[in-house]
């Protein structure tokens, strides 16, 4: 399956409610985790709305990392890290949950699943093998 395929079941997951935005990116990336679904779809339960309903750290970019985490072997993963929050910011303009959805300023820079695809593409960007 293409990237961009994942990237539009993913984003389709997220808008159709039936997947936080950490579930939607790992939920596509099934296929290449060795973890039961519904065990993934319990371990990123607790990411939504920004990590914890906080706000903070937006899921999506949270589950990407995840994957990536779990495609490396852990090999790297901080580098990959590292390049997927710097890939996600240029797409998104924000890696914060509140800024994404416009919070605090009233405008909303990328919605949830726009993030949950751009979250996708990026790490489809950041590790070929995918």
């Amino acid at each position: 399956m293409t990237i961009e395929k994942r990237a539009d079941i993913a984003a389709n997951l997220k808008a159709t409610g039936q997947c936080n935005c950490t579930q939607s990116v790992l939920k596509v990336f099934e296929d290449k985790i060795n973890i039961a679904p519904e065990e993934l779809s319990k371990l990123s339960a607790g990411f939504a709305a920004g990590m914890g309903c906080m706000e903070s750290t937006c899921g999506a970019l949270i589950g990407a990392v995840m994957v990536a985490g779990m495609i490396t072997d852990g090999k790297g993963t901080p580098r990959y890290s590292k390049e997927l929050v710097s890939k996600f910011n240029d797409k998104c303009g924000a890696t914060i949950c509140k800024d994404l959805k416009g919070i605090t300023t009233g405008k909303v820079l990328c919605e949830c699943p726009d993030c949950v695809r751009n979250a996708v593409l990026s790490l489809g960007e950041v590790i070929d093998s995918i």
